[in-house]
């Protein structure tokens, strides 16, 4: 595996599996929140992120932690394996609120600088309907993949699938002859 995604409503734990699978498969991490955001919460144009997404995706080897569903295509096709974690509403929004409290004030590592860490209502509202609104999205995209992919459904399972991988990195899939 040379490049992994992990995917999920935000509080459900994309971060901090992502930087277990970099430690355990010895990649390089990207959370595209740190590349999508700029100095005080400002979004970058559609076109120039899209294109900063796509030059990120064609790496040679990462995990990459973030939704960004407009480049799931391009994404989901280069990508060895997908982690999607699918927690319920209430677990990623009680985390979010925590986060929220514990880092006010403070840029998380991975954010930009210029991001501290805040009560956004709008962000509290994205959480509260991701899956409504996002989560079909995401669940198309996965349907489709044709990929190694795992839908974890709580923290007991992203516990027990890190427990269960090998502790190196495996090699892509090779096509049957």
């Amino acid at each position: 595996m040379k490049r992994i995604l992990t995917l999920g409503c935000s509080g459900a734990g994309k971060t901090t599996l992502a930087r277990a699978l970099g430690q355990r498969f010895q990649l390089p991490v990207i959370h595209l929140d740190q590349h999508y955001w700029r100095p005080g919460w400002i979004e970058p144009a559609r076109e120039e992120w899209r294109l900063q997404a796509l030059e990120l995706a064609a790496r040679p080897e990462w995990v990459m932690d973030g939704n960004y569903s407009s480049t799931f295509p391009e994404r989901f096709a280069v990508a060895d394996m997908v982690v999607a974690l699918d927690f319920p509403t209430w677990l990623c929004l009680w985390r979010v609120v925590k986060r929220t409290v514990s880092r006010y004030g403070t840029t998380r590592e991975d954010l930009p600088e210029g991001c501290p860490e805040h009560f956004d209502p709008t962000f509290f509202r994205f959480v509260a309907g991701f899956r409504r609104t996002h989560r079909p999205r995401l669940i198309a995209a996965l349907d489709a993949y044709r990929g190694t992919k795992h839908v974890l459904t709580g923290p007991v399972q992203v516990r027990h699938f890190l427990a269960t991988l090998p502790s190196s990195p495996l090699p892509p899939e090779t096509p049957a002859d």
